[in-house]
């Protein structure tokens, strides 16, 4: 076989990084990613709670459904509860499908970061032109509706093709979501300049721990306090960027949203020594003190 090289970063280790502060003198960098998404009846891609039933399929979009009647208001109302701010992954179909939820989310000044149109399509084999034009409709529509491009990009289904980065620094894109490979940002090569990864957990993530892998709602609330745990004390040495990933039809269920309660209440206790940020003002502060590399021509 063909042994190919990643051509959008190179290998560095977490030792000996040049060492950096977040502001207020921070070691630990915290972010909750929560997923709003909207889906094809029907048709197209998106978990399924009920596999192997034929489309369309009630069931399945019922509960993805959920989301966004209830577990997105509901999720809301906990962050509002704890002061603490969100960035909103969201599919752009949901302006026009659940536009009182996204003006809620907007009225708390949480960011909204582009993650497609549904979770019903991914980019992974279409063509250029035709990606191009996807990321050209929904910076627009978030644009159009928040005043202002989006910063930061996560592709649906974490599914980004072998051209995505490089469309999304042409279309004026800061950072990218795409990437679960490290705890510090990372800057990646493009064929148009640099693009910041900015760090995204794939297993502090509500999808692979209770959806793939059957985790129960205090094991992923568990999982996060660890993780959250374990990051702070590290942090001590350098500076640590952590995210928790949950999707509002997920841990938006009342069984789950007690438990990750539990999470909230538990990094709180650590306010004072932390910085609870959204994803896009980690991407801006690291630029800010960590400037890319004079080469970030990936051709």
């Amino acid at each position: 076989m063909e042994f190919k090289i990643n051509p959008r970063f190179d290998y560095q280790g977490i030792r000996g990084r040049p060492d950096f502060a977040w502001p207020g003198n921070k070691r630990l960098a915290v972010y909750v990613a929560l997923c709003v998404e909207h889906f094809s009846y029907g048709s197209g891609l998106g978990l399924p709670y009920s596999p192997g039933l034929n489309y369309p399929n009630s069931y399945n979009w019922g509960w993805r459904e959920y989301g966004n009647r209830v577990g997105g208001w509901r999720l809301l109302e906990l962050f509002e509860e704890f002061e603490l701010p969100l960035s909103v992954l969201l599919n752009t179909a949901c302006y026009d499908h659940c536009p009182e939820l996204i003006a809620a989310f907007r009225a708390r000044g949480d960011e909204i970061v582009a993650h497609g149109r549904t979770n019903s399509e991914n980019a992974n084999g279409m063509s250029e032109s035709d990606e191009r034009r996807l990321i050209a409709e929904v910076t627009d529509a978030i644009k159009r509706n928040e005043g202002k491009p989006p910063g930061g990009w996560m592709s649906p289904g974490a599914h980004p093709s072998a051209l995505t980065e490089d469309l999304l620094v042409e279309a004026g894109y800061r950072y990218t979501l795409d990437w679960p490979m490290d705890d510090q940002p990372v800057w990646m090569k493009t064929r148009s300049g640099p693009l910041l990864s900015v760090p995204y957990p794939h297993e502090v993530n509500d999808v692979p721990m209770v959806v793939l892998h059957h985790g129960t709602s205090a094991e992923f609330a568990d999982m996060a306090i660890g993780q959250f745990d374990e990051m702070l004390a590290q942090s001590h040495r350098q500076p640590l960027a952590l995210g928790i990933t949950i999707h509002s039809f997920i841990v938006g269920q009342p069984f789950r949203l007690r438990q990750f309660r539990r999470v909230l209440e538990h990094i709180s206790r650590s306010a004072d020594s932390i910085w609870f940020t959204t994803a896009g003002q980690i991407a801006e502060h690291f630029t800010s003190v960590n400037s890319p590399p004079e080469s970030s021509d990936a051709r």
